[in-house]
């Protein structure tokens, strides 16, 4: 006897203005209730699953609804989709939380299209090229620590700007590392060991910086702390377990270097960046941290736009500008490198 096969799922992506939504599960991504100028309550929403997210509205709500929508859960949800200033939202007509256990919220979260562990091997594998002793026994105390690495491997690089997906961390670390084969051998003046450690280091913090197990969101840790101090920090132990280790000091220099490569790499104030780039190394990583957060930014705006009738994606506020989508090379639909 045959199987009925469960209806087709409404993916994010595929959402279309004028479309209408009976009855489908997306994650919460945020939720807020907010004050209409006329004093009625909407509720602020972003729905999302694997394959992006949208922005949801229901009018007319109560503080009771709002309180009955799960931080960072399932939301099973009927509403119809608009165009709004270009741009796709969700109206909601009704919600109602997914029961626990029917679903699995991981499921929802968007991941690289990468084989994560061929990533971090491809990572690991530069990494070792590393030819100062101190530093490459730096490296090693967070290679070799399997929690640290298994954490390393899943997290997101960000939870909205860049990378905002499971494994994005190993992605985009093994892109700088790889970008950094390339440029440092163009000026032979500049530490390729400084830059190499500074680029595995230089968002390591966010594997506790970010929760991704059901949501893209900060801890506490990473509210209170942030990435750039949880590194440092890690850094500072794990060279005083290297002095008890060996019985040798850690180079006082090298320990400071490493300590401003990710201090500096967000490269502005107003970015969070707790000190401005003040050597060669610091430039060099704060650079193609920008260039390939950047590019991953434009990339993804193209491949979510859906309005396909358009050449030029929706608004993209990171980037301050639209992005033209024509692939006038025709590169972009060939398959993706390993």
């Amino acid at each position: 006897m045959s199987q009925t096969k469960p209806p087709a799922r409404c993916h994010v992506a595929g959402l279309q203005a004028g479309q209408r939504i009976e009855d489908e599960v997306y994650r919460i991504a945020q939720k807020d209730l907010r004050t209409t100028s006329n004093g009625s309550l909407y509720i602020h929403a972003v729905l999302a699953d694997a394959t992006g997210q949208i922005l949801a509205r229901m009018w007319n709500a109560t503080q009771a609804i709002y309180d009955s929508i799960p931080e960072g859960g399932l939301l099973r949800v009927r509403g119809r989709v608009e165009s709004y200033k270009g741009a796709r939202q969700f109206i909601l007509d009704g919600l109602r939380a997914v029961e626990p256990g029917t679903a699995n919220p991981a499921d929802f979260l968007p991941a690289t299209p990468y084989d994560v562990d061929v990533l971090w091997d491809e990572a690991k594998e530069i990494l070792r090229t590393v030819e100062n002793r101190s530093v490459l026994a730096l490296l090693g105390k967070f290679v070799n620590d399997p929690a640290f690495v298994a954490d390393f491997k899943r997290a997101p690089a960000a939870t909205q700007m860049h990378h905002a997906y499971v494994g994005g961390l190993v992605e985009h670390t093994r892109n700088l590392l790889k970008l950094a084969n390339v440029v440092c051998p163009l000026y032979p003046k500049v530490s390729r060991d400084l830059v190499l450690a500074g680029i595995l280091l230089h968002d390591a913090g966010k594997v506790r910086e970010l929760a991704y197990e059901t949501n893209f969101e900060y801890t506490s840790e990473g509210q209170l702390l942030g990435h750039i101090v949880q590194c440092v920090l890690w850094m500072h132990d794990r060279c005083r377990e290297l002095e008890r280790d060996t019985g040798q000091p850690f180079p006082a220099a090298i320990e400071m270097s490493l300590k401003h490569l990710v201090l500096a790499h967000h490269g502005k104030y107003e970015f969070g960046s707790p000190r401005l780039p003040a050597t060669p190394e610091a430039f060099v990583i704060h650079y193609l941290d920008n260039l390939d957060a950047k590019l991953a930014m434009t990339l993804t705006a193209i491949e979510t736009d859906t309005d396909a009738a358009s050449e030029w994606t929706d608004y993209v506020r990171a980037l301050e500008t639209r992005i033209y989508k024509p692939d006038v090379m025709g590169i972009r639909s060939s398959p993706k490198p390993a």
